[in-house]
């Protein structure tokens, strides 16, 4: 090895030290994005569980509706949050930086899934591809919760990614079963709603 390479190696590893550094200082941002996710998006799969359970005796169209209402609200109330956000000490921090693009590719993703799905749905007349949504939904934010957790060093948000993973396998164990979307609103309670509050708790007060 080089000189030039040791050196290389050596500016590499500091990098990574001072990253995990400032992980570990600097609190993570947007647990209101998270928070707002996971409740939404778990009233919805109740609503959803309701009326496929024939307990709510609604138009076909309303269960629609109620995903769309929902995606409507929470694309409402994270463009706020965002916001504010921006404005929070630690913002441009590498943590924060890097954390808010995984979950922004996360939220692209998920709804670009959403319409490939529709697309299926009409092509096929088959709306059974939608079962494997939630599969989607918990893999992708397994993935988000392990960069955080890389990036913080955060032992219980290495949990949340795991069991956002675990999640994701139970969904499909549930596909087609009456209490699939139910779990699924318990899981994005456990693995959304209650990590977002959490490091809402943590958030620095002031702004900047």
């Amino acid at each position: 090895m080089t000189k030039e390479q040791l050196q290389s190696v050596r500016d590499d590893i500091a990098f990574m030290r001072a990253l995990a550094e400032e992980g570990s200082q600097v609190p993570m941002l947007g647990g209101g994005i998270s928070a707002a996710a996971g409740l939404i998006f778990g009233l919805a799969s109740v609503i959803h569980w309701l009326i496929q359970s024939e307990i709510l005796r609604v138009s076909p169209w309303f269960l629609m509706g109620t995903w769309v209402g929902a995606g409507v609200i929470f694309g409402i109330l994270c463009t706020l949050l965002v916001r504010r956000t921006r404005t929070q000490a630690g913002a441009n921090s590498v943590v924060n930086k890097a954390t808010g693009s995984a979950w922004s590719a996360v939220g692209f993703a998920i709804f670009t899934v959403f319409l490939g799905m529709l697309a299926i749905g009409y092509t096929t007349k088959n709306s059974g591809v939608f079962y494997i949504f939630p599969v989607m939904i918990l893999a992708l934010y397994g993935a988000a919760w392990t960069v955080a957790a890389d990036l913080t060093g955060k032992g219980w948000i290495r949990l949340v990614a795991l069991g956002s993973f675990a999640g994701a396998v139970l969904m499909g164990l549930l596909t087609s079963h009456p209490m699939q979307m139910l779990a699924y609103a318990a899981a994005l309670i456990l693995l959304a709603f209650v990590p977002g509050v959490i490091l809402m708790r943590q958030e620095p007060a002031e702004t900047i």
